[in-house]
């Protein structure tokens, strides 16, 4: 910010406050897929070991991260999840996501034009070999089916709960109120994470959910393990990033994450 004394023979003087580098809107932002290779990120898909990308499911390919099904014969439950090397607490995601193409043969009927991004994650390498999902919070990213409502960012909690409404919320998923994306539109959905606190998602800028209190599920075998790990802490205050292969080919074109004050 410089400041100008202007002078004028008409005008007494003046002080006029002047920004000469306005910062940019996105300065803070540090995008963690460099839109050329999955530098960073490892996957983890249900049957085989951390690290083993079987069939080539994920890969970095014209500038976005595809989750691929041309290699399989059938999915046969090969869930996967692509995870990010590093933790993070407080802080806000944006992600940019597109459904592509036909579902994989054998896929269930619910992951038609379904994915998504985990957050507050178990470290994957303590998942066992035939686990399904991460114990973590999912932001769930549905595509239209051409006809009728279906809402995106959506929030899922495989082996955890939250509050909801000042409440224990302990279904499984529970939608937001976006509108429905139809076609292969990209889409642009966020969340901030406050630790343990406030969870916020986002839509194309919209604020389409809010919740709190992030928590494991004791009920569940894979939670309980964890539980014990933190000596009966329930709160997730940190965890791992997840990009969800769910067997319909999709796309990632940005995941870029802001880092928030505590």
């Amino acid at each position: 910010m410089r400041t100008f004394v202007i002078l004028s023979a008409f005008l007494p003087i003046a002080l006029v406050s002047v920004s000469a580098d306005e910062p940019k809107k996105d300065a803070d932002w540090v995008a963690l897929f460099d839109g050329k290779t999955l530098d960073g990120w490892t996957p983890k898909i249900k049957g085989y070991e951390f690290g083993d990308n079987h069939a080539d499911t994920f890969r970095a390919e014209d500038g976005v991260i595809k989750v691929n099904y041309d290699k399989y014969k059938e999915f046969e439950g090969k869930f996967g999840h692509l995870f990010y090397k590093d933790k993070f607490s407080h802080y806000r995601l944006r992600v940019e996501y597109r459904f592509v193409g036909d579902q994989c043969k054998g896929g269930p009927g619910w992951a038609t034009r379904n994915s998504g991004v985990m957050f507050h994650c178990q470290d994957p390498k303590s998942m066992r070999k035939d686990q399904d999902f991460p114990v973590s919070i999912e932001a769930q990213f549905l595509g239209g089916l051409g006809k009728g409502k279906r809402s995106t960012n959506n929030m899922c909690s495989p082996g955890t709960n939250i509050v909801l409404d000042g409440k224990l919320f302990t279904t499984h998923c529970t939608n937001s109120k976006s509108k429905t994306y139809d076609g292969d539109v990209w889409v642009t959905a966020e969340i901030e994470v406050n630790g343990s606190g406030t969870v916020k998602h986002f839509v194309e800028g919209e604020l389409v959910m809010e919740y709190e209190k992030p928590q494991l599920d004791e009920k569940d075998a894979d939670a309980a393990k964890l539980v014990k790990e933190r000596d009966g802490k329930l709160l997730l205050e940190e965890g791992y990033i997840a990009l969800q292969a769910e067997s319909h080919p999709c796309e990632f074109r940005k995941v870029e994450v802001k880092v928030l004050k505590k």
